[in-house]
């Protein structure tokens, strides 16, 4: 049976949580106003909504970039696929403490520090017009390909790192009791470790799958053609900058939904962490 202060308390916090919703509503519709006012009034408007902000040729533009964006989507689900598993192994391999592994800890180390450390675009030159120039047996010509495989080898360096982090993050009082249960160090890892440090990590692998929505964009560099390169061609078939804007919204169209799942899986794990 609800008392009469809890229903006094509920119906303070209610109305608090109104006013405030309407607050925000009110300062958003007051700044996004002075925003298009002030953008609208420029003198330069009338050219720059000619040049970027054309209805007709974005129309014409659309389905050209929608082509190009099945490609990025592709990309995005293969690499998306390779990064997790080879970062995974890396993760694995920087966590060895037998002196052993050094070679390959060690290894993996200089991978990570390479590859983290090498701009991106200067990965995807050497990798798309590097590798076919050695003319080796094997190494495919495709540009996607090529730019996919940069992308695998940049993001997996990232990725391995918060994997990284999620393991060492584990109590080692929890390897302790699988280890006097009797379990084997695999069975430990897979079934003790793994588990809880992908739990923990998985708001920060979801904050580096958004960027690499956008970064599936660059593999258009080496000529591939994506929603990027479409509009491209499409800006020099127009003289007009507005299919580059088409792009732009449809990749922000593609990772916000993202964001917002990392932002809810993000609280999610706070209120577990905090519960406890």
């Amino acid at each position: 049976m609800t008392s009469e202060l809890q229903r006094e308390r509920l119906a303070y916090r209610r109305s608090r949580s109104r006013r405030s919703t309407l607050v925000a509503l009110l300062s958003t519709v007051v700044f996004a106003a002075a925003v298009v006012a002030t953008t609208t009034t420029a003198p330069g408007w009338p050219r720059v909504r000619d040049s970027f902000f054309d209805v007709e040729t974005a129309w014409r533009s659309l389905p050209a970039i929608l082509d190009g964006l099945w490609l990025n989507l592709r990309v995005l689900v293969v690499c998306g696929v390779l990064i997790l598993v080879l970062a995974l192994g890396v993760a694995a391999l920087r966590t060895l403490r037998s002196p052993v592994w050094f070679p390959l800890r060690a290894l993996a180390t200089v991978y990570v520090d390479l590859f983290r450390g090498l701009p991106l675009i200067i990965l995807l030159y050497l990798v798309g017009f590097g590798l076919p120039a050695l003319r080796l047996t094997g190494v495919p010509n495709d540009y996607v390909v090529l730019g996919g495989l940069a992308l695998v080898l940049a993001y997996t360096a990232y990725v391995a790192e918060v994997f990284r982090a999620g393991i060492e993050s584990v109590h080692p009082s929890q390897v302790a009791a699988a280890r006097s249960l009797g379990l084997p160090p695999r069975k430990i890892m897979r079934l003790v470790v793994l588990p809880q440090a992908v739990r923990r990590v998985m708001p920060a692998l979801l904050n580096d799958f958004v960027a690499l929505q956008k970064d599936c964009g660059l593999i258009s560099v080496l000529g591939a053609v994506d929603a990027v390169r479409a509009a491209q061609i499409e800006q020099s078939r127009a003289f007009n900058f507005t299919p580059y804007v088409v792009a732009g919204l449809l990749f922000v169209l593609l990772a916000v939904p993202t964001a917002r799942f990392a932002d809810a899986v993000g609280r999610r794990v706070e209120r577990r962490q905090g519960g406890r």
